[in-house]
């Protein structure tokens, strides 16, 4: 008896499967002939996962064809959730926290996308073909970006992450996105060379004209774009000079500018309608003086750099903590700095331990916004552990860090300890420090010896305050009359 040809049933079957990350639906396909009794017909079954790299119909005689656009979404969907495990690793192995570099990748989408775009300008026909990507593949274009772009930015990066795309970066992406994917190394090379080559006529290039009659001199130019490569493609008279005019107008002296553009090269990329002016405004509408806006530039440029959800996440939380609008932008022109500070990793977690020992954080971040931006177990705990192994309570700590905001910035070794000595020494009580802790913001060598000097010299005794705050007129007035007895 013959066996009949039966034309073949296809199943799709549902099975688990996760393919590097990626949770999608593959299916099971079961290829099999009506009769199972004839031995030359055999059942053919394999596991597929949707992420496999070729068609169906390269391992299968049953063809499963795709649309171009099915395909290149699914390679898309696969290569996003690599360069997120790429980077995540990376920012691990630079000393985060798995927790916060998860969260960095999370929020921060624009970079994820920027990532996949350099795959596919790396892998041009790889995509062509519609293949994926292996993992290796993946993490040799990346991770060399990654580490070029951690030299660059330095601690930087992770701002460069959070904020991508931002004004400057846009620029960045215009000129680089005709270019094959290299190395920044080599983008750095081709910047250093359109800086030092002469023009056809012998001239030295316009940026580099502009820049030496602004005070700077070559070296410092190539520092710049050695930090910031794109900057030797900014033109001179659509991006520089519009900023270097509006600085010189907010009152920032010529001889200032130069030192603003080494710190923040990226600031001469924003756009003046677009981001450098509205974010001015929104800045003086919370508070910042508008008349110390060169000051507020000249101490730290990268406060405009900053993208609106940025400042607005920062000024929020400060609302949060209890700061007044208009505190906040006294806090902000007189250090700007705290914008640079993460909500999340610095700023909260500081604010909470401050709390937990009886400080007033509010009131702290107006007096020492500088101490928000030290970390809490590396700094903070073993100011607070100096003491209490020196039997101050927790409360008299809280009361010292409210008296003294900047108290758990100094350093131990080169402050605290040999001023703690020094008071021993002096026989003062301990209520005296908890009454007057600025007593550690006083040079030991030129004002606390000499005065302590003088006055047993003069046969008398004074509360810390009146040896150390008052002028030295006052000092000598306060030593005449405890003399006299008056």
């Amino acid at each position: 008896m013959t066996c009949l040809e039966v034309p073949p049933r296809l199943e799709l079957l549902p099975v688990t499967c996760q393919p590097r990350g990626l949770q999608l639906p593959p299916w099971r396909l079961s290829l099999s002939r009506s009769s199972s009794s004839c031995r030359s017909c055999t059942l053919v079954s394999r596991q597929l996962p949707i992420c496999n790299a070729q068609s169906y119909a390269d391992d299968l005689w049953v063809p499963a064809p795709q649309s171009p656009a099915s395909v290149r979404s699914r390679l898309l969907a696969a290569e996003r959730e690599e360069a997120k495990a790429v980077l995540s690793l990376f920012l691990r192995q630079k000393g985060l926290r798995s927790t916060l570099a998860a969260r960095i990748v999370n929020k921060s989408d624009g970079f994820i996308e920027h990532l996949v775009s350099k795959l596919q300008i790396a892998y041009r026909s790889r995509y062509a073909e519609g293949r994926e990507l292996s993992t290796p593949e993946i993490r040799d274009a990346l991770i060399p970006y990654l580490e070029a772009l951690s030299k660059e930015h330095g601690d930087s990066l992770v701002e460069v992450v959070e904020n991508f795309p931002d004004p400057f970066s846009m620029e960045r992406e215009a000129l680089s996105s005709s270019m094959p994917f290299t190395p920044t190394s080599s983008n750095k090379q081709k910047a250093i060379a359109r800086i030092t080559t002469a023009t056809s006529g012998g001239a030295l290039p316009e940026l580099v004209r502009y820049l030496l009659d602004l005070g700077m001199d070559h070296e410092e130019i190539k520092t710049i774009v050695r930090k910031f490569p794109a900057f030797a493609y900014y033109s001179v008279d659509r991006k520089i000079k519009p900023l270097v005019e509006l600085l010189l107008e907010l009152g920032v002296s010529k001889s200032s500018i130069p030192g603003i553009i080494k710190k923040r090269p990226q600031l001469c990329g924003i756009s003046m309608s677009d981001n450098l002016k509205p974010m001015m405004a929104y800045l003086e509408n919370i508070g910042v003086n508008k008349a110390q806006w060169s000051k507020v530039i000249t101490r730290f440029p990268a406060l405009l750099t900053y993208s609106r959800n940025k400042v607005e996440t920062t000024v929020s939380f400060l609302t949060e903590l209890g700061v007044s609008k208009k505190n906040i932008g006294k806090i902000l022109t007189r250090c700007p700095h705290l914008m640079s500070y993460s909500v999340d990793d610095n700023l909260r977690p500081t604010a909470e331990y401050f709390w937990s020992i009886g400080a007033d954080a509010a009131s702290l971040i107006q007096k020492s916004p500088q101490a928000f931006g030290l970390n809490v177990e590396a700094k903070l705990k073993p100011i607070t552990e100096f003491f209490l192994a020196r039997e101050f309570s927790i409360e008299e700590i809280g009361i010292m860090a409210n008296r003294f905001g900047i108290i758990h910035t100094l350093s131990l070794e080169k402050n605290l300890l040999p001023k703690y000595e020094f008071f021993l020494a002096m026989e003062y009580p301990r209520c005296e420090l908890v009454k007057f802790p600025q007593y550690f913001g006083y040079s030991l060598d030129q004002r606390i010896k000499p005065r302590y000097a003088r006055m047993t010299g003069c046969g008398v005794r004074l509360i810390l305050n009146q040896m150390l705050s008052v002028s030295d007129d006052r000092f000598e007035k306060i030593l005449e009359k405890k003399k006299t007895g008056l």
